[in-house]
C-alpha cells in the first residue's frame, strides 16, 4: 500500500483517473455493435459475411484514426485532443440514435463508432506522462485497465437493447460520454514531456524504425487479440452453444473483464521483471489457450475458463508491451503510441473474418483459434530476435528500464541524450 502511496505521489493521480475514465469510456462505446450483434443481426436479418463486416468495420476504423488523434496531440496537447474526440462521439452516437435503420446505415454507424476506437495512445500517454520511467508501466496499466470498458458494454449493452431497442443504446451512449468530458475538463492536467520544438519528421521517426512495426506487429496479437475476439464472442457464444442474447454478452464480459484487470498487473511485473520477458510468458500462453479453446469448443464451460485465461494472458501482455513504449520512445510516446496502437488494433478486425472464413469453409472455428495462435508464435520468435539489441540499447536485460544512459544507438541517440 504504501508502495502504491509513492507512485501516485511520483505523479499527478486526478490526470491519472481521468485519463482512465476516457479511455473506459471510449472502449465501451467502440464495441457497441459487437455487444449489441445478436440483437442487430435478427432485427436486420444480416447473413453470415454481413455480421463479419459488421464487427470488422468499428475495429479497422479505430485503428486508422488513431495515429491521426496522436498526431494532433503532440501539435495541441493531450488534454485538448481528448475533448475534441469525445465531442465528436457524442455527435456519432445521435447519428447512430436518429439515422440508423439499414444495413448501409449501420456500416457508416461502424465507421463512426472507430472514433471511439482512437482514444487509446492518447489517453495512455496522458495518463503516464507525469510519472518517472521507473512507474511508466504501472501508469500506462492503470490508464489501460479503461479496457475494462468493453466488458461493461457486453454487460450493459444487451439488456438495454432488449428494453429499449438497440438503436436506443446509441442515444444512452451520446449522453454517457458526457461525464469523462467534466472529469477531463475539471481535474487534467497536460504533462510536460512533450517536445514542442520537435519538427514533423522527428514526431513521426516511429514509423520509419524497425521497433516501432516489431511493437505493431506484437501488440496486434496482444490488443487486436483482445478487441477481436471481444466484438466476436458473443456471436460466437449466442451460435455455438445456443445461449441467450443476454447471457452470451455475459459470458464475454468476464473474458473481457479478466483482459482489462490483468492490463495493470502487466504493467506492474514488467517494471519489475521487463517487459521482454512477460512477453515471452503472455505470448506462450495465448497460443496454447487458443488451440485448447477451439478443442473445446463443445463444452460451455471449459470454452469460458480457457478464455478467461487467454484474456488474462492478453491484457498482461498489453501492459508489458507499453511500458516498453515510453523507455523507447521518451519524448515522442504519444505519437508512437498511437501509431503502434493503430496498426496493432488492424489486427483486431481480422479476428471476426477469421473465424468466420473457419466455421464456413471448414464447419468449425478450430482453424480460426489456431490461425491467431500461430501468428502469436511468429510474433514470439520476432521479438526474441530483436530484443538483443534492445537490451543493449535503450532497455536493460529481460525489458526493464535503465538505470544509466543507454549508448547511443541510431534514431534513439538523440533521445537518449536528450534525456
Amino acid at each position: 500500500m504504501d508502495s502504491f502511496k509513492t507512485f501516485l505521489k511520483a505523479g499527478h493521480s486526478p490526470t491519472l483517473f481521468a485519463s482512465f475514465l476516457y479511455f473506459a469510456f471510449s472502449c465501451c462505446i467502440w464495441v457497441l455493435n459487437g455487444a449489441m450483434a445478436p440483437f442487430i443481426t435478427d432485427d436486420l436479418q444480416l447473413t453470415a459475411a454481413q455480421k463479419g463486416l459488421m464487427l470488422s468495420i468499428p475495429i479497422f476504423a479505430g485503428a486508422f484514426m488513431r495515429f491521426p488523434l496522436g498526431l494532433l496531440a503532440q501539435y495541441i496537447g493531450r488534454k485538448p485532443a481528448t475533448l475534441v474526440e469525445m465531442g465528436l462521439i457524442a455527435v456519432a452516437m445521435l447519428f447512430g440514435y436518429f439515422f440508423v435503420h439499414t444495413f448501409n446505415d449501420l456500416l457508416a454507424m461502424g465507421i463512426l463508432l472507430g472514433i471511439a476506437g482512437a482514444s487509446f495512445g492518447v489517453a495512455l500517454s496522458l495518463g503516464s506522462g507525469w510519472f518517472p520511467p521507473r512507474y511508466k508501466g504501472l501508469a500506462m496499466g492503470l490508464v489501460g485497465a479503461g479496457n475494462v470498458g468493453t466488458a461493461v458494454s457486453v454487460l450493459v449493452a444487451p439488456p438495454l437493447a432488449q428494453a429499449y431497442g438497440w438503436q436506443t443504446v446509441y442515444g444512452f451512449a451520446a449522453i454517457a460520454i458526457c461525464l469523462p468530458m467534466i472529469v477531463m475538463i475539471m481535474f487534467a492536467k497536460e504533462p510536460p514531456d512533450r517536445d514542442a520544438h520537435a519538427s514533423f519528421r522527428e514526431h513521426i521517426a516511429c514509423l520509419f524504425e524497425k521497433d516501432g512495426w516489431a511493437f505493431s506487429i506484437i501488440y496486434g496479437v496482444t490488443f487486436g487479440g483482445f478487441i477481436g475476439l471481444t466484438s466476436f464472442l458473443p456471436s460466437y457464444y449466442y451460435d455455438q452453444f445456443h445461449v441467450s442474447k443476454v447471457e452470451a454478452g455475459q459470458l464475454t464480459m468476464l473474458a473481457a473483464f479478466m483482459g482489462a484487470a490483468l492490463r495493470i498487473f502487466g504493467g506492474w511485473i514488467s517494471d519489475r521483471w521487463g517487459g521482454v520477458n512477460t512477453l515471452t510468458v503472455v505470448i506462450v500462453t495465448v497460443a496454447i489457450s487458443l488451440v485448447l479453446c477451439g478443442l473445446s469448443s463443445n463444452s460451455l464451460t471449459a470454452t469460458t475458463l480457457l478464455l478467461m485465461v487467454c484474456f488474462a494472458a492478453l491484457g498482461a501482455g498489453n501492459g508489458a508491451l507499453f511500458q516498453l513504449v515510453p523507455l523507447r520512445w521518451p519524448l515522442s510516446t504519444a505519437v508512437a503510441g498511437s501509431m503502434i496502437g493503430e496498426i496493432g488494433a488492424l489486427g483486431g478486425g481480422l479476428v471476426p473474418n477469421a473465424m468466420g472464413i473457419s466455421k464456413q469453409y471448414s464447419g468449425t472455428y478450430l482453424w480460426g483459434f489456431v490461425t491467431i495462435a500461430v501468428l502469436a508464435v511468429i510474433s514470439l520468435g520476432m521479438m526474441r530476435v530483436m530484443q538483443v539489441r534492445w537490451t543493449r540499447t535503450w532497455a536493460e536485460k529481460g525489458g526493464r528500464a535503465r538505470t544509466t544512459p543507454a549508448a547511443p544507438a541510431g534514431s534513439y541517440g538523440k533521445q537518449a541524450v536528450s534525456r
